[in-house]
């Protein structure tokens, strides 16, 4: 049973898109126009060749910024702020998804591949500002994404958080991995379960998950 798995969690993680919000919603298609924007003004290219070089940065360095820093010496800052310059419309608050999230025992933590300040304003504009004990961005992993073990290991070490206590929500596989090495449970968020032995249990609703383990 759900509940009895995860009776030793103290703290719960979880990411941000797609995970706290539906993909339906459909934010990150408006990022990704704001980051194929940059990759061709910033490297002076066209739009195919954009396209190309964040599948490649994706693929090799987990996400398009750590690709532009390590081949290109881009400061993530700038790109940071621009990228997550996007309106909130298509988001509704969720108060079902809020309460469960409340009646977790212990400390909620978002943990997210973007930026603190974006993650707060999703967080507000589904009605869960509040809830979460602290917010951490890829800036607080050193500007490292996940899936690095480093990334996770750095922003863990911030929080103080045990991994052996603590559980993972996540809705792309490929970040679970290093959450599962740690000793964390693992929750795979999504319509379908990626493959691997490194994850615990799926979902593809994640409040009425939550609604077993309380």
């Amino acid at each position: 049973m759900p509940k009895k798995a995860f009776s030793h969690v103290d703290t719960w993680v979880f990411d941000l898109d797609h995970t706290l919000y539906p993909p339906a919603a459909r934010l990150f298609d408006l990022i990704e126009v704001r980051m194929t924007r940059w990759v061709m003004d910033t490297l002076s290219v066209d739009h195919a060749e954009a396209d190309r070089l964040r599948k490649h940065y994706w693929a090799t360095h987990g996400t398009t910024l750590a690709g532009l820093m390590r081949e290109h010496d881009v400061d993530p800052d700038p790109y940071l702020q621009d990228v997550h310059d996007i309106p909130m419309d298509s988001l509704t608050p969720d108060p079902d998804l809020a309460a469960r999230l409340r009646a977790l025992p212990g400390r909620r933590i978002v943990y997210t591949n973007g930026c603190e300040p974006y993650a707060r304003r999703v967080l507000e504009a589904r009605g869960l500002s509040g809830i979460f004990d602290a917010v951490y961005g890829v800036e607080h992993a050193g500007y490292l994404p996940k899936p690095e073990i480093e990334a996770f290991e750095t922003v863990f070490g911030k929080d103080g958080l045990d991994p052996a206590q603590a559980a993972m929500f996540e809705d792309d596989s490929r970040n679970l991995k290093a959450p599962h090495a740690m000793g964390m449970r693992t929750v795979h968020v999504a319509d379908e379960c990626g493959p691997g032995d490194h994850i615990h249990f799926h979902t593809d609703d994640l409040a009425e998950f939550l609604s077993r383990l309380t």
